[in-house]
């Protein structure tokens, strides 16, 4: 029973809403069946529901039909998906208030009707949300208003152009929004599609809409960055407006567009251009000083490991230090310690405190295999910088054999590899001789595949 989509439901409901969903089974609108009441109450007391145990509990003996269960089962499901349903709508007061309306004006009541229409008028025009909802809803709003409008005078066509021109923005928004999406997924993975009408749809946005609508002007700059990264002049663009205005777009949305930005930098980092090292940072703290790159309050680990390395790269060294202990509760409590002390670590590494280095190292379990793999090579560099060059060369054997037990590593592999193979050359190398130490940074220099380049670089002089 824990895997049917019941428990799995239940299961994903905090306390507050286990209370809330309660009283929702409770309302005789909605529910006129105690018994549902009492199943729901089983499932939330046991965290590995059994059917023995709640045949028992609902009909008092364990040999009843499991069709009876089922259907029960069946029946709190259904209520229970009501009950997000009726959640979500409720969380949107102008959607509920757009209800309301098409309700007043199903039913003929027209003072009603325009008392609901000029307050959700009045709450859209003082939102600074400009999104695709935001217009989607005016079109509904003026739709609605046509409709009565015209009912009661077959000639009144006040509202018609109104609506038509929010469903105009409302779903240019919306397909650039997918263009952009589309785009984004094209540069991840060759071989994807153009969307459908892509050249179209931008065209008449550019001619149309632009200038008017900021949510349709912030796509184009996006549509563009993508399609043309090499002018970097369409990324500036983007980022501009995504720093100045903050106002268009609700968060889930601006997560997005944070996202695809910061992608763009991290592309051009692997292309070789470090000044996007301070780029992506100047996305990074706005980003998280108003919540965008955080999803439903946790931060995700790859993006704090992110920030730590391009905060280390630009050197603002204080603000890295307050970053790692400020968001360390922000991130998955499975891997919270590890992000923790592995940050810190490169942190004491940057400042040249290799003793404070080799102790975070070893204060947490580091169960993400490229995790594992860049705190051994960060340790690696840190034997080397202390000379310790006996526990180095064990080291590399170990990491080395680690690399040989995981095959799910892809392309990483041929990066780590290539550390162990250098690492051992740098501690076999003849610093004496001038042309062994061409020899070297050179072969270093050519390498495609080494993430640690500039490290051994600065170690071959």
């Amino acid at each position: 029973m824990e895997k049917s989509q019941l428990s799995q439901l239940i299961f994903s409901f905090t306390s507050a809403e286990k209370r809330e969903a309660r009283k929702f089974l409770e309302s005789p609108f909605f529910n006129q069946r105690r018994d549902v009441v009492q199943l729901f109450d089983w499932f939330c007391a046991n965290d590995v529901p059994e059917k023995t145990a709640a045949k028992r509990h609902l009909f008092g003996a364990d040999d009843v039909n499991d069709q009876e269960l089922r259907l029960r089962m069946t029946y709190l499901h259904r209520l229970l998906e009501r009950y997000i349903a009726q959640k979500e709508m409720e969380a949107d007061d102008t959607n509920l208030r757009l209800h309301l309306a098409a309700g007043y004006r199903k039913r003929g009541l027209g003072a009603q009707f325009e008392r609901v229409r000029k307050g959700i008028e009045k709450a859209l025009e003082n939102s600074p949300l400009r999104d695709a909802r935001h217009h989607e809803q005016r079109f509904r709003l003026y739709w609605e208003a046509h409709q009565l409008a015209h009912d009661r005078n077959p000639t009144d066509f006040e509202h018609l152009q109104t609506a038509s021109t929010a469903a105009d923005v409302a779903y240019l928004t919306l397909k650039l929004r997918l263009i952009c999406l589309q785009a984004a997924h094209t540069t991840l993975y060759s071989g994807g599609h153009t969307a459908p009408w892509e050249p179209e749809v931008v065209e008449f946005a550019e001619n149309n809409f632009a200038h008017e609508h900021p949510a349709i002007e912030t796509y184009l700059h996006c549509y563009r960055m993508m399609r043309h990264p090499e002018d970097e002049s369409h990324f500036q663009a983007f980022k501009k407006l995504l720093l100045t205005d903050n106002s268009t777009f609700a968060s889930e949305e601006m997560h997005g567009l944070f996202i695809w930005a910061i992608n763009y930098c991290v592309r051009r980092l692997n292309a070789g251009e470090k000044r996007y090292f301070q780029e992506v940072m100047d996305l990074y703290k706005p980003g998280l000083e108003s919540g965008y790159l955080l999803e439903n309050g946790i931060l995700p680990r790859f993006t704090y490991h992110n920030v730590v390395a391009a905060g280390l790269q630009t050197g603002d060294l204080n603000w890295v230090h307050e970053f790692i202990h400020q968001y360390k509760n922000s991130l998955e409590k499975p891997y919270r310690e590890s992000a923790f002390h592995f940050n810190l670590a490169r942190f004491e590494f940057a400042r040249k405190n290799y003793g404070a280095v080799l102790d975070l190292l070893q204060k947490a379990n580091y169960r993400d295999v490229l995790v594992n793999l860049a705190t051994k090579t960060l340790l690696l560099k840190t034997y080397y910088e202390l000379d310790e060059h006996s526990l180095l060369q064990s080291h590399l054997d170990a990491m080395q054999n680690y690399i040989g037990r995981k095959r799910v590593l892809g392309y990483h592999r041929a990066n780590y590899l290539n550390i162990i193979r250098y690492a051992g050359k740098l501690l076999a190398l003849n610093f004496s001789s001038k042309k062994d130490l061409e020899k070297l940074r050179s072969a270093i220099e050519n390498e495609e595949h080494l993430s640690e380049k500039e490290w051994f670089l600065g170690h071959v002089v």
